[in-house]
This record gives structure tokens, sequence and C-alpha cells, in this order.
């Protein structure tokens, strides 16, 4: 019975203390009860009415019926319980509505002796032909999971000597020796499973649950029934289905194993089988039914069959809803045993067995794993090294070789190449197996000798603790703190707060994680520059030649760190400042920063804020979050050591705005306020920090964008682009030797004449810094040191860049011409504008969208109709029109991808311009009636801004006039509704512009006059300024020749 019950799956053997027993008439006991209770009931009714004779028959009457149930008088079942029993088909075992059906056939096999039905023992149910009895049995050879040892050995010894008794006793009651099932040599009409990855080796145990067909199901359950549990088990040919049937016999291999159902556990929505293997079969056919495999019956023995084929018939009427040909899948098939040839035992095969079963050896030495395997499904009482067919099938269970090689192994049918494949197949997990033991002793040495390496470390640790060497982990921890701060001037607050955190320290575990927390929380408070600063370099003229040494031009930046440095000599002590660098990309605002950090001998940090949307960048994280830091400026802090270092906020007009993370350009005003940031409070420090010693320098490309309450509290610098005559100081004084520096030409290999640099000013970099200019120079550069290092050790002469082979260098020039009109039509004006890449000429044109009829307009007696603008064959009005006395209004149109402070630029002059033209020229109605259009050439370029205000009004007044303005004249400003021109910036930008055009005269609006006194004398001269208060002074100016 121990045998039988290792035999059944884990999940079943804890139910398997109690098995129910067929035959047992439960209905004989249930009926000696009631009698009983009867007898008793009557008996007590009897005496309660004082019929005592009524109660002592009816006591005698369930006494005399209940004994002759207890010991029954007929003597045939007494004396023969189980005497019609001649063979053991299986076993029966109910739990908790699951039937688990097992047959017993595969054990060579089983003897029983009756006993008494105990739930507490393990029983049985053993059926036969024809009735049931409850038995115990006991298994005639020892475990096949056992080692084998000798003490095994002893055990299966006594096991035989004590069952040959039991033998003895029911062969005397059957009249005869007992019959073990044999399996049918031939049974052609098999239920077909289909299994992946691992064919089923003959003589081998599988597990396979079938789950989703549900004829399948129903065919085994059936098969079951009828005692006829022969399944054929074939592996598919493509893996990626998981079903356990399939629509065509060529998804199989060929060749499977007709297998015996060994255990059935049947779930209701799924059924477990455990599978053995007998012998090898091939698939023929598909089956639509299985009637045939009823003439299977009659070969094991005559009454039986009789009675099987009954019940067959009644299995099929009763399960007619299974019908094989409806299924969608082949669950039934006809399959035929395939018979390997005879071997012979020649010297090759004996080396070949020898060699596997060596080779098997190996691989145990390699794999524990594979050992224990081995001893799970190898048979005890088969003699691999006599059985070559049994060991080939032993190798393909145990190794985990490739599908189509196993597949291969089992269809094979001569012997001695099969003997082959296997030794290829387990030469190659002996292979693996020795490359992952190699795998496994390295990682163990590895570990090992970490493991020692961290005992060692840990002994050395405890003995110089005995010893007084060292201190644990926490005293050296508060040890090292005390020693970074022994030396700095820390505030009071501050100390407070580190003594409770080192307190808190000590009572926390080394391994818990606000152990880490406040750890690197004391970190932070200890590393910080407590009191320590760096001294000051109050030299003006050391102040003077860093500057100059580092940067051409800047003049206002210079005078004013000058004056900073002023302050400081007289006051004996520098403070900290707000300011704000203001100019186009490219004009050195971020360079000259690390410049004045050189000239007053401090500490430069720099950090950009250009995107920043996240107030925990300049604030910190609070503590309580995984990974939390401090900001920015206590990062500054810790980094430079030092409380007066120069920090660069770098890009502080690009700072990203309010958002779920908070607002950044709000923040940034608690560190750039005077009279706040003496006591900064960072999230992630939580104490007052002073940054009142720190001088702050910010950059920006546009103030447009900086908050109003941010830039209240900058000291803003402009930071004006260069025009030609800086740039080619700068490209000669700066650019070159670093560039020549870089790309390691000396003098002699390559020289740049100053006219290829005006070139490339003027005609390849015009914006307002030198950023693109030094881009071109290293282009130069390196088309040298290509030209050069191609030659290799060959001897080559000075390479001269000038005007005539600079395009050789850098490509066609970008920018050919600096003027539209060369002469400026009528109803165009050149304005002047300011944009990234400085100052520029901007044109505005003015021409008529429709013509005006001589009869419409009066301009056609003032004025001649020489350009063709107001000719009569162009004039599209309909005659209804022309003959209504009513003159409609004008229009005006607008174009060049202008903005919205343009565009009411637009409107203005258009009103302006009217009113100017009625002054003068009263009988003028061209602007009330003409559909004018104006346009700003370069359409793709956005432009906008209220500057170009005198501008479009005087061309306006240049097309409703018919004359051209004054040629090379220049203008910019914005105009009011009554004509007034008021001021503009980018002043020196515009007059650079007009310069470069080859411009002489320029109107500016008279507030700019102090701007343009400040601009250097160079650009000053050779230019006639005009600077006007009203459009009244412009129009004398542009149209003097028209009375």
């Amino acid at each position: 019975m121990d045998g039988l019950i290792q035999m059944l799956p884990p999940s079943l053997r804890k139910f398997s203390t109690h098995i129910d027993f067929v035959g047992q008439r439960r209905a004989e006991r249930i009926f000696q009860v009631i009698l009983v209770l009867t007898a008793v009931i009557g008996y007590f009714v009897g005496y309660a009415t004082q019929q005592l004779s009524y109660a002592m028959y009816s006591l005698s009457c369930g006494f005399v019926l209940s004994c002759l149930l207890v010991v029954p008088p007929w003597p045939y079942l007494r004396r023969n319980p189980i005497h019609s029993m001649t063979s053991v088909m299986g076993v029966m075992i109910e739990q908790k509505g699951k039937t688990i059906h097992m047959p017993l056939s595969i054990q060579p096999y089983y003897v029983a002796k009756p006993i008494s039905c105990n739930p507490t023992r393990r029983q049985l149910l053993v059926y036969s032909n024809d009735r049931s009895c409850l038995v115990e049995t006991h298994r005639l050879y020892s475990n096949s999971n056992e080692s084998g040892n000798e003490d095994d050995d002893k055990r299966a010894n006594g096991a035989k000597n004590k069952d040959a008794a039991i033998v003895e006793q029911v062969e005397d009651i059957l009249g005869g020796p007992m019959s073990t099932i044999t399996v049918p040599e031939v049974w052609p009409v098999v239920p077909i499973i289909a299994i992946s990855r691992k064919p089923l080796f003959p003589g081998f145990i599988t597990r396979v649950t079938i789950a989703k067909d549900q004829a399948l199901k129903e065919l085994l359950r059936r098969k079951v029934r009828m005692r006829q549990p022969y399944v054929g088990v074939f592996m598919k040919k493509n893996d990626e289905n998981d079903s356990e049937t399939v629509e065509s016999l060529s998804e199989l291999h060929a060749v499977g194993s007709f297998a015996q159902i060994n255990v059935m556990g049947d779930n209701g929505d799924k059924i477990e089988l455990v599978l053995v293997a007998e012998r090898r079969i091939r698939i023929l056919e598909p089956v639509a039914d299985d009637v045939g495999s009823s003439e299977n019956i009659g070969k094991i023995n005559g009454r039986r069959a009789r009675q099987e084929r009954r019940k067959f018939v009644k299995e099929k009427e009763k399960d007619d809803q299974i019908s094989m040909s409806a299924s969608p899948t082949i669950i039934l098939a006809r399959t035929e045993n395939v018979v390997s040839q005879p071997v012979e035992r020649t010297t090759e095969v004996k080396a070949t067995m020898q060699a596997i079963v060596s080779t098997i050896r190996d691989v145990m030495q390699f794999n524990t794993l594979f050992a224990q395997q081995l001893g799970l499904t190898a048979n005890p009482s088969k003699n691999v090294v006599d059985n070559p067919v049994y060991l080939c099938d032993l190798v393909g269970s145990l190794v985990s070789a490739d599908p189509s090689d196993l597949q291969n192994l089992m269809d094979e049918e001569v012997i001695e190449e099969r003997l082959k494949l296997a030794l290829l197949l387990i030469e190659k997990e002996k292979t693996v197996a020795k490359l992952k033991h190699d795998i496994n002793k390295d990682v163990e040495k590895k570990v090992h000798d970490q493991h020692r390496k961290f005992l060692l470390n840990e002994q050395l640790k405890a003995i110089k603790k005995e010893l007084g060497l060292e201190k644990d982990d926490k005293e050296a921890v508060a040890e090292k703190m005390q020693d970074r701060i022994r030396n700095l001037d820390v505030p009071e607050y501050v100390m407070k707060v580190i003594k409770e955190e080192q307190t808190k320290l000590s009572f926390l575990d080394p391994h818990s994680s606000e152990f880490s927390v406040t750890r690197n929380y004391l970190d932070w408070l200890t590393n910080m520059p407590w009191g320590k600063t760096s001294e000051d370099v109050l030299d003006l003229d050391r102040a003077i030649a860093v500057l100059d040494e580092d940067h051409y031009g800047m003049k206002d930046v210079k005078d004013r760190i000058l004056e900073f440095i002023a302050v400081g000599i007289l006051k004996k002590k520098v403070s900290g400042k707000i300011l704000c660098l203001h100019g186009p990309p490219g004009t050195g605002k971020t360079s000259i920063a690390r410049s004045i950090a050189r000239a007053l001998n401090r500490e430069y940090f720099r950090f950009s804020v250009g995107g920043m949307t996240d107030v925990a960048e300049i604030k910190g994280h609070r503590r309580t979050y995984v990974g939390a830091m401090p900001g920015k400026m206590i990062q500054c802090l810790k980094k430079v050591q030092t409380e007066n270092p120069l920090v660069l906020i770098d890009e502080v007009d690009k700072i990203g705005g309010a958002s779920y993370h908070g607002d950044p350009s709000s923040a940034l005003l608690e560190l750039l306020d005077p009279e706040q940031n003496s006591n900064f409070n960072d999230h992630f420090l939580d104490v007052p920090v002073d940054l009142s010693k720190v001088l702050f320098i910010c950059t920006a490309n546009i103030t447009d964008t900086i908050p109003g309450p941010l830039k209240d509290r900058m000291e803003i610098i402009e930071v004006s682009g260069y025009i030609a005559e800086e740039k080619l100081n700068i490209a000669q004084s700066y650019l070159v030797p670093q560039c020549r520096k870089d790309s390691s030409l000396e003098e002699n290999q390559l020289q740049i004449a100053p006219e290829a640099l005006q070139i490339l000013i003027k005609h390849y970099c015009r914006e307002s810094g030198v950023r693109n200019l030094q881009k071109h120079i290293e282009k130069i550069f390196r088309k040298a040191a290509f030209k050069i290092a191609r030659v290799k050790d060959q001897k080559v002469d000075q390479l001269v860049v000038n005007s005539q082979n600079i395009e050789d260098f850098v490509g066609r020039p970008k920018f050919t011409s600096d003027r539209l009109y060369d002469t400026t039509p009528v109803g165009v004006i050149m304005g002047l504008a300011w944009t990234a890449m400085g100052g520029s000429a901007l044109y505005i044109e003015a021409c008529l969208r429709r013509s005006l009829g001589k009869s419409k307009s009066s301009l056609s007696r003032n004025l001649s109709t020489d350009s063709g603008i107001l000719d009569d064959s162009l004039d599209d009005t309909p005659n209804s029109a022309k003959s209504d006395t009513t003159v409609p209004f004008g229009s005006l149109e607008t174009t060049g991808h202008l903005g919205d402070v343009m565009k009411e630029s637009m409107r203005i002059a258009y009103t302006v311009a009217k009113n100017i033209l009625r002054k003068h020229f009263p009988d003028n109605d061209f602007l009330d009636k003409a559909h004018i259009h104006v346009h700003v050439p370069e359409g793709a370029t956005p432009k906008d801004g209220p500057s170009a205000g005198c501008t479009i009004t005087s061309a306006l007044l240049s097309l409703a006039l018919n004359r051209p303005a004054r040629q090379n004249v220049a203008m910019t400003g914005e105009i009011s509704l009554t004509g007034r021109i008021l001021p503009v910036g980018g002043i020196k930008e515009k007059v650079i512009a007009a310069k470069r055009a080859g411009v002489n005269c320029i109107i500016l609006p008279e507030e700019n006059r102090k701007d343009f006194s400040d601009l250097p004398e160079f650009i000053r001269e050779d230019v006639e300024v005009h600077f006007v208060s009203h459009y009244d002074e412009i129009y004398d100016i542009v149209f003097r020749d028209i009375n």
C-alpha cells in the first residue's frame, strides 16, 4: 500500500488516508441501526402505556433482526468474501466529489488480504471481474525512488517473505493462483494526445493536463470507465500552440508512444493524467469512431469479453453527444506498432553502450540534479548494460536537448544508429553540464573569496576595536563631523541642529533607512563653509588688466565692475550685488563673468535656469523624499567652500513659468533680494543661510520676459552688439590666436589677411556677437590643417587666406548686398530695425491694389501719370459705380509676417499720412479713395515693434504724391496719432546698419539724442543725423523738393 500511495501525485496523497469501497452493504447497516432504534422506542412506549408485553416483544424483534445482519446465516459470504477475484484491475479513490481511477497493471502484481473497514487506516478498493472487497495491499519490491543500497535490499526481502504467506492465503481462498493485468500487444485505435518540447519515451512516465478539448476529456473518462486506459502520445512539430489536440496529422510527428493511464485526476474543467509509455507506435490515419477497439476486449477472456462488449454498447448509447466526427480536432486515430530491428551485440554496439554509460557517469559528476533525476527515472528491474533499447530511451528522457534531436532518436528504428544518436545527445549534455559546472565553480570561488574577505575585515575591526585602535561606525561618523566644523564659525542655531541630529543618530540602527537620511543631512550641514570667505583683491589696476586681457570693448560692464571695486576699497568691505547683463547672443556676457571672478579673486560657480520648471532646483527638496538634496545655491557653497563666491545665473529670461512644481521665477525673488537673502532658507537644510556676500550676475538676451518683481531686484547693464571694427579687433587679438593654439598650426604655416577677416564679418557674420565669426575662423584652420596633413612629410609653403581664396575655405557668402534698392522708387522708404543679428535695413513698400480713374480723383489734374499708376485702363470699377457721384472709401492691406504692434503702427501711420496730405495738399484725396497694399520684404521673417511708424507714413505719402523720397535716407521712430515721434531702442545697432548700407542721412527721434552721443566717435563720424520730434520735420527732410 505504501508503494501505491507513493505513486499518487503529491496533491492527492493527503486525501489517501481513507479510500471508500464498492460492494459493502451500507444499506444493511443503516437498516440495522433503524431496527435497533425502533425496538428501543417501542420498549419505552410499551413501558409508558403499562403494556409490558408489547415492549418486550418489540425489543426482542429488533435484537433478533440486528443479530441476523451482524452474523449472516449464509455461509457463502462469510466463508469466501473474495472467492471469484482473479486479477487486480485497479483502484478507485473518492475525495470531495472528485473520482480518481488508478489502474494497477504497471506493477508486477499485488496481493491482498481481507481487513475490516477502519477509516483511520490506509484502505484500498480492489475491484475484479464481478465483485469488490476492501483489502490491504503490500508491494513485493522496494520503491524505485530509493537509493538501492543493502538496507533497502534487506527491507525488500523482508517484505517478500512477509507477503509470501499472504499470497498463499489468498490463493487458497481464490482456489488458484493470482494473475495480473497485462498491457495488450495490439491496440490499434487509441485517443491521441499532443505534447510539446519533448517526446515520451517507452518505459517512462509523464504528466499531462487536458483542459481545452472537451471531446477529448469525455473520451478519456469513458475509456477509463470501460477499463481501456490506453492513449497515443505524439509530439507536435510546432510548439506555438499549447492545445492538447491538433486539426491535422501533419502537425504531429509520425512516431510516438503507446501509453497507459496510470492515474487520472478528474477536476471537472480539466483532467490530470499520469501516463506510462509502453512501446513505440506510428500514427496511420484519423478514426471517426472507436467501435473496432472492442475487438481487443475478447482477447482477455471469453466471459469478460461478453460483459465488456455489453458495457461498451451501453456507454456508446449513453454518450451519443460525444461525436468524434463532429470534433474539429483529431482525438482518435489508428496506429501500428513500430518494431525495432533486432540488434546484434557486436563490438561496436558494446563500445557505444559503454561510452554512453561512461558519459552518463561523467554528467552525474558535473550535475548532481542529473544524478537525482536518473535515480527517479530509471527502472531498477532493468539492466541498462544488457538492454540497448532501454538505454537509448533512458538517454532521451534524461537529456534537455532540442526537440527535433529527441524526435530523431524516437524515430530511429535501427538500434545501432539509435545508439549513436543517444551518444551524441549525452555528449552534448556533458559539454553543457561541464560548462555550467565550471561557471558555478568560478562563481562559488568569487563568493567564497568575498565572504572570506568580509569575515577577515570584520575580525580585523573587532580586533582593532578591542585594542582601542578603531571606533565603531557611529563614533567614527560623529568624530569626523566634529573635525569638519572644529575650525569653522558655525552659527549657534546651526550648531544646535547639528547636536540634535548627532544625538538622534546615536540611537539609530546603522542598517535602518533613517540612519542614512540623518547621516546624509549631517554631511551637508557640516560641509557648508560656515563663516569661511575668500579674500577679495581690491586693486583697480589689476582688475583693468584682467578685464582687458580677456575681453575687448564692453565698456559699460567693465566700468560697473571697477565702480564696485572702488566702493569696496573705500568701504574696506565688499558686499553682494545683483547685476544683469542684457544683450544679444555671442557678445561675451557669460565669459566676462568668469573674468570678473578672476579680477576679484573670487570662486566662480555657474548654473543655468533656462527651462527650469521645478522650485526644488533652487530651494531644494524636503528631506522626507527619497533621494532628496539641497538646491543649487547650497550645492554651490559646498563646492566652492566659501561664502562669497561669484554666482552666474545664466539665461534668466528663459526660466520656466508656474506649474504644479511651483514657480521658479518667484523662488528667485528670495535668492536675489538683498534684503532677504541674508536668511535664505533651503527646504533640505531647513536652517537660514547667509547669501548677502555673494555677487550674483545674471544674463539675459531680452528683458521683456523677465518678471517685473525679479527685474526690479537686478541692476540691468546692456551689452550691445559689436560693430565691424570691434569684431575685426576681437578676431585679430583673441579668436585667431585661440584657434591657432587649438589646431597646433604655426604662423609660418597659415596666415589670415585682415581683408579676409573683413569679408567674413561683412558677408558671412553679421550677427551682433562673435560666436559665428569664431566658427568660421575655426573652419579656416581645419581646412588648412587638412591640406597640411594630407601631404604628410613634404614641405608645404605658407597658406595665406585673402579676399581671393576666402571662398575656398568657408564657401560662398551668405550676405551679398546690404541694400534691397540702390535707388528707392515711389512708395518705398528705408527704415532701420533691431534684430538678434544686430541692426539691419528694413524697407517699407506701398503700392495700389486698384488704380484710380481720372474722373474719380482730382489727383489726375495735379500730378502726371508717367508711372502709369493712375491709368484709366487699369481701373476695374464697375460702370454703375463710375456713374455714381458718391466716392467710395479706400482701404489698406498689410503683408510681411507682421506682429500685432506693427499692424497697429500701420493703421496709425495711415491716419497720420491722411492728415499730413490734407494739410499740405487739401485737394489730394488719394489716401481717402485708394486701395493700398503695404508690404515689408522678407515675409518669412517675423517682424514686430513700433519703431517703423515714421517710415510707413513716409512710404504712404510718397505713393500719394507719386514722388520718390530723398535717396540714401534711413529713419526710425515710433509715431503717435498726432504725428509726434517717440523714442526707440537699439540706436547703436541701427546706426551701424545704416552705415553698412551706405546711408549718409539718418533720422532719429529727438529723445534718442543722448543715446547717439554715447556712441564711439568712429561710429558717429561721416553721418548726417537729424533729430526730430514731429513728423512735419521728417516731411521737410524727405520731401523737401515737392511744393
